[in-house]
């Protein structure tokens, strides 16, 4: 009897201790979510607002604003691209300067002034390396992502017949089209010495590979999405150079030869952005200089095989991520008009008029929604992408740039 006392009085004591240790955890949990408050990355991103310096950080699952920051420079022709974390968004501006921005804590986390004319940049594979392009002094920047410390200075090509520059150094090439490649590569192309490089990071000792002789004047480029092909699109001569990276031993070679021919005959009021282009299947469809109209062009053969009848001079032609449609906006004076056509059959599906000055569009990761900005009404509108409907009007000052984070997992964006 006083046995079955005992253990009653033990069995009591357990439970007792057990209910006090569940209250405790019970509280610090609660604790925690009290203190606690998580952001994801995977569907945050970051709108350009050129005009007064600023960016905004916004999120696409339920479309809204998150916050502004100020302090980023001239904005001018701004790009972006995303740590492989999506944690950070490292800001070109025009005035070059590189701005890392931390998308969690809304603040800048470092910046640095590294040229006096900057035109865009490129992060690494790997993610540790961010390579900026530059008009003034011509060449390439390459920074440690983490602490933005320089480790590369790579100077383009003296170009002797511009002289010197105001500082009394040698002129040297503009660099543009600077894109990533696969195995730790940038790749860019040198506007006044008409050249094309690689300069190689997978081993401790950077590697330069040089093209010459690519054509008149790469004024962009783009890469493949598998990032096989490098394009440059040459402005002193029609048609685009083309490097195929799988076999770099191959050189550059001359492709779309009759590309560009009418903008003689016509004013070109903005060259295309060859990042624009769109890929979808076996075709690539290319904006037009100068002309009214979408090039077909098959990526096996890369021959023109289609054109496709467009309201005004396509800007950026690109291809929702499921590759069904591709939308396209429009140069000066018809930059009002966005037009949506089926990549299968090459028909108009729809006609839409967001507003003046249509600058960019952005799709979400999946492709169900598409942000565009739309500047001079001070706002990005966001639609649906199967039934072109409006469905949301956020307040953006001067929006151009739209930078998703899941561009971070991208090759060449």
């Amino acid at each position: 009897m006083r046995k079955n006392k005992s253990l009653a009085i033990i069995a009591v004591a357990l439970v007792s201790v057990s209910l006090l240790s569940s209250c405790s955890q019970t509280t610090d949990v609660k604790e925690n979510t009290k203190v606690t408050t998580l952001r994801s990355t995977g569907d945050i991103g970051v709108i350009i607002e050129r005009a007064s310096g600023q960016v905004q950080i916004v999120e696409h699952s339920n479309n809204s604003l998150l916050s502004e920051l100020n302090g980023l420079g001239d904005l001018s022709h701004a790009s972006i691209v995303f740590s492989r974390d999506q944690r950070y968004a490292y800001v070109f501006g025009r005035d070059g300067g590189l701005t890392k921005v931390d998308l969690l804590q809304d603040k800048i986390a470092k910046r640095v002034i590294q040229s006096g004319n900057s035109i865009g940049g490129a992060i690494s594979q790997d993610g540790k390396l961010v390579a900026v392009s530059n008009y003034t002094p011509g060449g390439v920047k390459v920074f440690n992502s983490e602490t933005l410390a320089l480790v590369a200075d790579i100077q383009a090509t003296v170009v002797p017949s511009k002289g010197h520059t105001k500082d009394g150094q040698p002129y040297r090439s503009k660099v543009v089209g600077l894109v990533d490649a696969p195995g730790n590569k940038f790749v860019f192309s040198l506007f006044d010495s008409h050249e094309t490089w690689i300069a190689d990071f997978s081993k401790p000792e950077m590697k330069l590979t040089k093209f010459t002789d690519i054509g008149l004047f790469p004024y962009d480029a783009l890469i493949s999405p598998d990032g096989r092909y490098y394009i440059a699109g040459l402005f002193g001569e029609d048609g685009m150079a083309l490097l195929d990276l799988w076999h770099p031993e191959k050189g550059t070679r001359r492709i779309l030869p009759n590309y560009g021919k009418e903008d003689k005959k016509l004013p070109v009021y903005k060259m295309p952005h060859l990042e624009g282009w769109a890929m979808a299947g076996d075709y690539a469809f290319v904006p037009a200089v100068g002309r009214h109209k979408v090039l077909v062009v098959s990526t096996k053969t890369w021959q023109q095989v289609a054109e496709i009848p467009a309201h005004s001079q396509p800007v950026f032609v690109m291809a929702q991520p499921d590759n069904r449609q591709i939308w396209v906006n429009f140069a000066f004076p018809d930059n009002n008009t966005i037009q949506v056509f089926n990549t299968e059959t090459f028909d108009l599906v729809n006609t839409l008029q967001p507003g003046p000055a249509v600058l960019h569009m952005e799709f979400t990761p999946r492709g169900e929604h598409v942000w565009i900005s739309v500047r001079d009404n001070n706002e990005v509108q966001i639609y649906d992408t199967n039934s072109q409907a409006l469905l949301k009007t956020l307040p953006v000052k001067s929006p151009s740039g739209i930078f998703f984070t899941n561009r971070a997992h991208q090759i060449g964006l």
